[in-house]
């Protein structure tokens, strides 16, 4: 944000998170939504930077959209997150650590759908009248952790060896977007299925290990 300031740069996009909304019993997640009860340092951090963010806007006249990325998945996914991990996991036969019962839920949201979501939010802050909005940008359609694990079996096409552990404390129960907000300003509406993602994710993986990428 200083750095902003400092080189005039009025409009500004932060990647949020919905890990802020913390263990809401209340879904979907609203932007309204109470977030004062954040379970783990990621979530606190992402708290304390749209907090920031808004005292910017006050302060200094920026144009800001705080955006609630909700757990993204697709091709050029980080190798460490689960989607990339269990599909290498069932792929070579190893074990795949299911933490807690698997009725956890998450909301996963492709990639592409992400960059619409963020192309349109540029537009919404180069409005001539610096503005200061929370946006969700997820899928809208959760999907619990062991359907997860049986879908990505079903399109790496091996079965998925499951080795079950406690639930992690910093892990919340569920994660759904309420996309009202995120369609009136932005014109935001998510396109690509869970399954379909899966293809793609697991497509690319496959040619990267193809060219050794």
């Amino acid at each position: 944000l200083d750095g902003a300031r400092a080189a005039s740069c009025r409009d500004v996009l932060f990647a949020s998170s919905s890990s802020v909304y913390g263990n809401s019993m209340r879904v979907p997640f609203t932007e309204d939504d109470p977030v004062d009860r954040p379970i783990s340092p990621y979530a606190a951090t992402k708290r304390a930077g749209e907090l920031l963010a808004h005292s910017y806007h006050h302060l200094f006249g920026l144009s800001v959209a705080c955006l609630r990325f909700f757990t993204v998945f697709g091709p050029r996914q980080r190798p460490d997150l689960a989607i990339s991990l269990f599909m290498r996991a069932i792929a070579q036969g190893d074990t795949v650590p299911m933490f807690g019962d698997g009725t956890t839920s998450r909301d996963y949201t492709y990639i592409d759908d992400i960059i619409a979501g963020v192309m349109a939010s540029g537009e919404w802050v180069g409005h001539e009248t610096p503005r200061f909005g929370v946006f969700n940008l997820g899928g809208s359609s959760p999907i619990t952790l062991a359907e997860m694990i049986g879908r990505i079996a079903m399109v790496v096409g091996k079965p998925a060896n499951i080795e079950r552990h406690p639930m992690q404390p910093g892990d919340v129960n569920r994660t759904f977007a309420d996309l009202t907000h995120s369609q009136r300003e932005l014109g935001y509406a998510p396109k690509t299925s869970f399954d379909e993602g899966l293809r793609q994710q697991w497509a690319w993986m496959q040619a990267q290990a193809t060219t050794g990428g």
